[in-house]
């Protein structure tokens, strides 16, 4: 690899999502999301907080947090993003960025889902947001759906599993890539479409005691966000044929735990189940093993012949990729649940139990690359830790090293052919947490002066990390 160089045109960036950043929830009608419902609750342990995320929520927990008026609820507040985007915008470009991704809160555009018209003002934010990332010099990378499906579709419609959000859904979509088809080349329609069992309301709106079988509803769910995806992708080629819409996944592919032939039989069945959702949006039908899956487990799904048609017929463009760490399975311990796992004794995590596995990137991209040779964004990959702000400085080696070393790994992954096209550090300006809604769960280049409550003064910092990364990107990735 030594004399490999990066791509003159690789796009260097970083990304954040509305919902996790922008604030200002009852700014110029926005309604309320999915993500505004999650509570800040100070006396429950990392662990705690994880097994409430992937337990997801009852209908009664929407009820009372939509109607408590005590609580905090700090996606509702964000880093105020809303009102300091192009402040922040300037820091990043500052970096060097040549690409930024966020996304569009649905709930600021059509603010229940159910509008016949979208919400003015919302788009007018998201024009000013875009036009900034532009003159900047940035590419802007949109996402669709970042966790922001209104709460009415949840208290109306029983969440995605219900046929009829696709046409909601669409409708959005479509108002937003009419507007934004001279200004947005690349879209992820859906953000991290696997992870119904690690965020499960989030990803499916769906209460999990509204259903019999939460696995088979959310497997619909999903089904109709395939279907919508499509349409969205056949619509945008009207439009604009240069938009390159995109699907993305989160990493959640495992390693056997030992040669012995029952851990690699798992690790290969629970990683053909994440590769379902990239087989079908790519292949554009439904693989065999996962049928079988379905039948063995009791799930029945809806899936009309204009369905299969419209996965056939419309590919998504492109894998996006989040990657942050490895697991691995167990035959002993563990099933077929993407959330049943075993701890690696050959790699530290960081305090929310997150293995740091650099190799683990190169082994995904390359996996991914070899089965579809489809091109590839990293739409995230960082670093949470407790950053200490001392003498107004945070010295955070430990973000930088991380970094570093997945960098690297991209490149050995790019050398052996993987098509990578852009490279976004999660969180580059400290954000709320998506899985904690802990602010001190923190990924960025900026250190954000605001706690777990919201208390501080918003003041923007440098951390170390700032000038590493400007250097990574002045030499396009040759000084690490």
């Amino acid at each position: 690899m030594k004399n490999y160089q990066m791509p003159k045109n690789f796009l260097w960036g970083g990304a954040i999502a509305a919902n996790q950043a922008e604030g200002a929830y009852k700014v110029a009608g926005k309604g309320i999301s999915l993500a505004d419902l999650h509570k800040y609750y100070p006396d429950k342990s990392n662990a705690e907080i994880a097994e409430e995320q992937h337990k997801g929520m009852s209908l009664a927990d929407v009820q009372a947090n939509l109607a408590d008026t005590a609580g905090y609820y700090p996606k509702r507040h964000g880093i105020d993003f809303y009102h300091t985007y192009e402040s922040d915008l300037e820091l990043l470009s500052e970096m060097g960025f040549k690409t930024f991704r966020t996304s569009l809160d649905w709930t600021r555009i059509f603010p229940t889902g159910d509008e016949t018209e979208p919400n003015e003002e919302g788009l007018a934010y998201y024009d000013r947001l875009i036009d900034k990332i532009i003159e900047l010099g940035m590419e802007p990378i949109i996402t669709i759906l970042h966790y922001e499906t209104p709460v009415e579709i949840t208290l109306k419609y029983g969440g995605w599993n219900n046929r009829k959000v696709i046409d909601l859904f669409v409708k959005y979509g479509k108002v937003v890539l009419e507007r934004y088809q001279a200004k947005v080349k690349y879209w992820i329609v859906i953000n991290q479409v696997n992870l119904i069992q690690f965020e499960p309301f989030n990803s499916t709106a769906i209460p999990y005691d509204t259903v019999d079988n939460y696995e088979e509803a959310s497997f619909q769910a999903v089904h109709h966000q395939f279907v919508a995806s499509a349409k969205l992708a056949a619509y945008a080629k009207t439009i604009n044929p240069d938009m390159l819409i995109g699907t993305m996944m989160a990493d959640c592919t495992a390693y056997p735990y030992s040669c012995d032939p029952d851990d690699v039989n798992l690790a290969l069945r629970r990683n053909r189940m994440q590769y379902f959702y990239t087989d079908v949006q790519f292949q554009g039908e439904y693989p065999q093993y996962a049928l079988n899956y379905f039948t063995e487990n009791g799930i029945q799904l809806e899936i009309t012949e204009e369905d299969k048609q419209l996965l056939k017929d419309h590919p998504m463009d492109y894998l996006a990729l989040s990657y942050y760490y490895s697991q691995m399975v167990d035959a002993s311990k563990n099933t077929m649940s993407p959330s049943s796992v075993t701890p690696n004794p050959n790699l530290k995590a960081n305090p929310w139990g997150w293995a740091v596995d650099p190799q683990g990137l190169y082994n995904s991209l390359s996996q991914y690359w070899d089965r579809y040779h489809k091109s590839i964004i990293i739409a995230e990959n960082g670093f949470g830790m407790y950053d200490k702000l001392e003498d107004g400085q945070v010295h955070d080696d430990y973000r930088i090293s991380y970094l570093s070393e997945h960098i690297a790994q991209m490149k050995r992954a790019m050398y052996d052919g993987a098509d990578v096209i852009a490279y976004c550090a999660w969180g580059p300006i400290d954000i709320i947490s998506c899985s904690s809604a802990q602010m001190e769960k923190r990924y960025g280049f900026i250190y954000v002066d605001l706690d777990n409550e919201g208390q501080g003064s918003g003041q923007r910092i440098k951390k170390d990390s700032f000038d590493w990364y400007k250097q990574v990107i002045a030499s396009n990735g040759e000084t690490l």
